[in-house]
């Protein structure tokens, strides 16, 4: 299936490792040219090298996200770079565990900031340009806002915010015909979450219990998996799809947990 990407100018934020790049590698295969937005410029350029050995052609702007006016840098930056945008994808983020208990008013608002203010000012900058093209709009989001998780009050409201704004969003840009979908990911395979697993007392023993919940094959979704649903998302191909949550993982969330067992 042509997914109708071809030269389509994609905004990735976090778009060097785990998900993001991921995604990245998707779209270039696709004829999408992606253009990261993260912290890390030797990242960035990494990720770039290798689409572009691949075939692809990719760009990248280092920019810290958490400091609002790198947002709307990175949007212009986007915009003398190619001229155009197609597309967003907010996707920077991190499980940072700002508990209720151990956390404070600092930390919290710091979490915010990681995880979805610059959601809005990356949508927000862009808005003008992603106008022109009647492009889409791809918020990767986090059962944590509809499971809980524990100690992580920050991520969760986060990602409340990020499945509220893919809401709010939809119907506020249904006028310029702008798309607005969220993926809701649960236990996917990246190196921060090789990671975390690496702190826990029994790093494989709490894998294969992580793994043996998971309904579908009892394994982790991969990051090649949410952005192949991204990457459908952002196409024409999902021309009448908007204000969606959508689950890619292996049906963690919704389906009976008794399933993995039987």
């Amino acid at each position: 299936m042509d997914l109708q990407l071809k030269d389509k100018v994609i905004l990735v934020s976090g778009g060097a490792k785990g998900i993001g790049e991921g995604i990245c590698k998707v779209l270039a295969s696709e004829g999408a040219i992606p253009f990261i937005i993260g912290r890390s410029e030797s990242d960035n350029l990494v990720t770039v090298a290798a689409i572009e050995a691949a075939g692809g052609k990719a760009y990248q702007f280092t920019a810290e996200l958490t400091e609002p006016s790198a947002c709307e840098q990175a949007v212009k930056a986007a915009l003398d770079k190619t001229g155009r945008i197609d597309g967003l994808v907010n996707n920077a983020g991190v499980n940072d565990g700002v508990g209720l208990e151990s956390g404070n008013y600092e930390a919290f608002l710091a979490s915010l900031h990681k995880n979805v203010v610059h959601y809005y000012l990356l949508a927000h900058h862009a808005l003008p340009a992603l106008r022109k093209s009647k492009g889409a709009i791809v918020n990767i989001s986090s059962k944590t806002a509809e499971t809980g998780q524990g100690n992580t009050s920050g991520y969760a409201a986060a990602n409340g915010g990020r499945n509220a704004l893919t809401r709010e969003w939809a119907v506020e840009l249904l006028k310029d015909g702008i798309r607005v979908n969220a993926i809701i990911v649960a236990e996917c395979w990246t190196p921060l979450y090789e990671k975390w697993v690496k702190t826990l007392a029994n790093p494989e023993e709490k894998l294969k219990e992580i793994v043996q919940k998971i309904p579908l094959e009892n394994r982790m979704t991969t990051s090649e998996e949410i952005a192949n649903m991204t990457a459908f998302l952002l196409s024409g191909r999902s021309s009448h799809t908007t204000g969606q949550l959508i689950h890619v993982d292996g049906g963690y969330v919704h389906l009976d947990r008794a399933l993995a067992n039987a």
